[in-house]
């Protein structure tokens, strides 16, 4: 299984249909498709044998879940989750299904903007309904292989980042975003990627501006937290770096994660 930011799916359509067929994911959760319903293109992965579940609501966010051993209870919105705007409605940043006895969760966590701005406030509110959710379902189904994929905006270590000097004052690692991406660990979750991927210096994200791949200025802010039955069955994991490079590539790449 695999979750991967493509800043929209459209664009790229044929770099990520390319790598499917390369890579052999059997389940990706896609964040930032950039489009409705009905523009997402089902047909170019129907095509290559997946299922699709799609949530957007217009050319901001959007998520999906591509799954070739199954696609079902699809869920658009976990519990509680918050909104926003005027008046309060909720983004396309979540989607859940069951694939191949897995529940997964494609997520895009809110970016925060700046430190004084509301959108930092909506973004930890976020995290935290998203804690409560997540302890939720281990409390009532705690044999269900269960994965929290997605962008979560947060590089939750140091090492996470180029360069801690660089970030001084801004978001994604801040000690309330770093607390909140925490508390779902200590809820039960595991960063299950990171003991195949250590760091410092790997990363998920690299911004278009200033060169800032060829440079390796990355971030490390995509991951898979699995739950305790989803854990015991990792065998390996990598981030296909590769897939940054080249016209047309998204600024994140892909995680992939193995199960047995």
């Amino acid at each position: 299984m695999a979750t991967w930011n493509v800043n929209s799916v459209r664009a790229r359509t044929e770099r990520i249909t390319a790598w499917l067929a390369r890579s052999e994911v059997d389940v990706v959760a896609v964040q930032e498709t950039k489009c409705k319903d009905a523009q997402f293109p089902t047909s170019a992965f129907t095509e290559l044998g997946y299922e699709v579940a799609h949530y957007g609501l217009s050319q901001w966010n959007g998520v999906a879940i591509l799954s070739r051993v199954g696609l079902d209870d699809v869920e658009i919105g976990f519990p509680e989750q918050p909104g926003w705007g005027e008046p309060v409605a909720a983004e396309a940043r979540a989607i859940g299904a069951t694939c191949g006895g897995v529940r997964v969760w494609s997520l895009y966590i809110p970016n925060g903007r700046e430190l004084d701005d509301p959108h930092y406030v909506y973004k930890l509110e976020w995290l935290e309904k998203l804690r409560a959710a997540g302890s939720g379902w281990l409390a009532e189904r705690p044999e269900q292989p269960l994965a929290l994929c997605g962008d979560f905006n947060i590089a939750p270590e140091d090492g996470d980042v180029w360069d801690m000097a660089a970030f001084e004052g801004r978001t994604h690692v801040s000690k309330p975003e770093r607390d909140a991406f925490h508390a779902l660990l200590d809820a039960g979750f595991t960063d299950v990627a990171r003991p195949y991927t250590p760091g410092p210096g790997v990363f998920t994200y690299w911004d278009y501006q200033q060169l800032r791949f060829p440079k390796r200025e990355g971030m490390r802010i995509d991951f898979v937290l699995g739950s305790p039955a989803l854990a015991a069955r990792v065998t390996g994991a990598r981030i296909d770096r590769e897939e940054r490079k080249g016209k047309g590539a998204s600024d994140h790449a892909p995680v992939i994660v193995e199960l047995s």
